[in-house]
């Protein structure tokens, strides 16, 4: 079977819950009238009963009022021996003698009340010791028309009260279902109008007074996500526009070193040698970048082995390499006290890649002989360089994708290698902050949290 909308279904459930709810008052209401009534007339019958045994004082077994057949007539009454040969000779009984009439007369029965017809009209009788003389039992009778009638009329009240019930029941939870349910259909129709225009900047309207409703929350929550589907989009797009601006210069040199490279019975070999090491030189620099750009357009980083990294050895290798590719630049390492056995969880070729990318930024800002100072504490890495350091509007953007400040476009680089290190601080839950070095100069400093979640 279809399974019903979730409209429908809460709808129905709002129904039946309070569709029972109004049978079970309505019933138990029923029940207590019906008790009420019927009480009030055992409470009669027992008061006329002991009238009829105050005014019956010495009279013998038989007849003692037989005037229950009207309504507003008195209890009929009369008294029953408990030996069926005392029974009056010519002078019939008005109400049925059963045997457990002539049982409570000789004391063996408890007294009992019984509902019977008599000539037509609806009675109710009670059968009792006789308190004036033993060996008999004394048997009265209410006409209890007005308490049928009183019962039949709750029947049919209670009834319609039910059927009202379940009718605004259904109402109600019609109602309920779809004010309830609106922000979830605002939702559906959002999505679905994303899904079919591919527009992330669509957003739910969430009144004010309703911001603490669940509803309300998942609204907040599908516009907070929508904001970030949004900007991801956002930057994927200006990745790509970046990336195609970037590659547009090295690809037409390329083509043109190709190009000559082509002709090389017209060049001298020494233009030949030129032209190939340029073409070297452009071939690396635009596999780097686009290895740069895989990393970047990654969503997630890698999910790498990960383990734990000695902090003091990597940071060491990464400063000897720097040595070797910067051969005009002294890096200088420190190792602060406590740091010597700081380990930390992550994968050691992205922490190498960072401190590699951080090195190699300050080699190119540093003039020729200039120092880079490396300091290893037991809290991260600090890198200082003593070149132009960092101008106040560039700070806020140095760790931008292709953010190149003025003075470095004459520099080799594409400007992803602060982008990354980046990425991969915040992957290994570390935080990387660059600032304006005392004496000139830029600072970047790269703290690791306590506990640094898995890459």
């Amino acid at each position: 079977m279809t399974r019903l909308p979730l409209r429908t279904r809460l709808a129905l459930l709002a129904t039946v819950t309070v569709a029972l709810i109004t049978v079970g008052v309505c019933t138990a209401a029923y029940a207590v009238i019906r008790y009420e009534l019927g009480h009030q007339l055992d409470l009669q019958l027992a008061q006329s009963a002991t009238l009829a045994a105050r005014q019956s004082r010495g009279e013998p077994p038989g007849v003692l009022s037989g005037e229950c057949r009207y309504l507003a007539a008195p209890a009929c009454a009369q008294l029953v021996p408990a030996d069926p040969a005392d029974d009056p000779a010519g002078r019939p009984y008005l109400l049925p003698v059963a045997d457990a009439a002539r049982a409570v007369a000789a004391g063996a029965h408890a007294p009992y009340y019984t509902n019977l017809t008599l000539q037509g009209h609806p009675v109710r009788m009670l059968t009792t010791p006789y308190p004036a003389g033993r060996g008999k039992a004394l048997q009265v009778a209410l006409r209890s028309d007005t308490t049928a009638k009183g019962v039949r009329q709750a029947t049919a009240l209670f009834a319609a009260i039910s059927v009202a019930g379940v009718g605004l029941a259904a109402l109600g939870g019609y109602g309920v279902a779809r004010r309830g349910l609106a922000p979830v259909a605002r939702l559906t129709a959002t999505a679905e109008r994303i899904a079919a225009t591919r527009d992330a900047r669509t957003r739910i309207d969430v009144p004010a007074g309703r911001r603490r409703d669940e509803l309300a929350r998942l609204a907040a929550s599908f516009n907070t996500m929508l904001g970030e589907l949004e900007d991801s989009v956002t930057a994927r797009r200006r990745l790509v526009a970046d990336a195609s601006h970037e590659l547009r210069t090295p690809l037409t040199a390329l083509r043109t070193n190709a190009e000559l490279l082509a002709r090389s019975e017209r060049l001298t070999p020494a233009q030949r040698d030129r032209a190939s090491a340029a073409l070297g030189r452009q071939i690396h620099e635009v596999t780097s970048l686009v290895n740069d750009l895989i990393e970047l357009a990654r969503d997630e980083e890698p999910t790498a082995l990960v383990e734990e990294v000695a902090l003091v050895p990597l940071v060491a290798h990464a400063v000897e390499a720097a040595r070797a590719h910067w051969p005009g630049v002294r890096f200088g390492l420190e190792v602060a006290p406590g740091a010597a056995g700081v380990t930390l969880p992550g994968v050691p070729a992205r922490l190498s890649r960072l401190v590699a990318n951080l090195l190699g930024n300050a080699a190119k800002f540093s003039p020729a002989g200039a120092r880079v100072e490396v300091v290893v504490s037991a809290g991260g890495v600090t890198v200082r360089d003593h070149g132009p350091g960092i101008a106040a509007e560039d700070l806020p953007h140095v760790f931008d994708r292709f953010y190149r400040a003025e003075g470095a476009r004459a520099l080799p680089g594409s400007g992803l290698g602060l982008a990354m290190a980046r990425q991969i601080a915040e992957a290994h839950g570390a935080r990387l902050s660059a600032e304006r070095a005392p004496g000139g100069g830029a600072l970047f400093r790269l703290a690791f949290t306590a506990a640094a979640p898995p890459v």
